[in-house]
């Protein structure tokens, strides 16, 4: 059998903050989870999403210390429309969240922004621009 990709973890400082963010983005997390140390949720593509808090990456792996810098990879998340990824980008900023790059209109033919998630993650929003017609 060929490893299938199956699952994204991240490890988190504040499991209630974080679920938030992903809750506005439209993610469905059960109410209560943020009081979970492990909490994942499955996407419409059957990809998996998962949250741990670092007590409990560091209940296996005593050693284990945040990363530092930049974020290396990022999650994206396509919108319905050019108009979504303003609304999400405005929501989300609004509500407190780092806006790293405000939405634009990129030239590979998309709206794009860039957030960072309450852990630095980086976080895209886009959506196919309209054709010229």
């Amino acid at each position: 059998m060929t490893p299938h990709f199956d699952l994204v973890g991240t490890t988190v400082a504040d499991m209630a903050r974080t679920l938030d963010f992903y809750r506005r983005l439209g993610l469905d997390i059960p109410a209560g989870a943020e009081a979970e140390p492990h909490v994942e949720v499955t996407l419409d593509n059957g990809l998996r999403l998962a949250w741990d808090t670092v007590a409990t990456i560091r209940s296996f792996d005593p050693g284990w210390t945040p990363p530092t810098g930049s974020p290396r990879m990022s999650l994206a998340f396509r919108c319905a429309d050019p108009a979504e990824v303003d609304r999400r980008w405005a929501e989300l900023t609004g509500a407190g969240f780092h806006g790293h790059l405000p939405p634009w209109d990129a030239v590979w033919g998309q709206r794009y922004a860039v957030l960072h998630d309450p852990e630095g993650n980086g976080v895209d929003l886009f959506a196919p621009l309209p054709t010229a017609g």
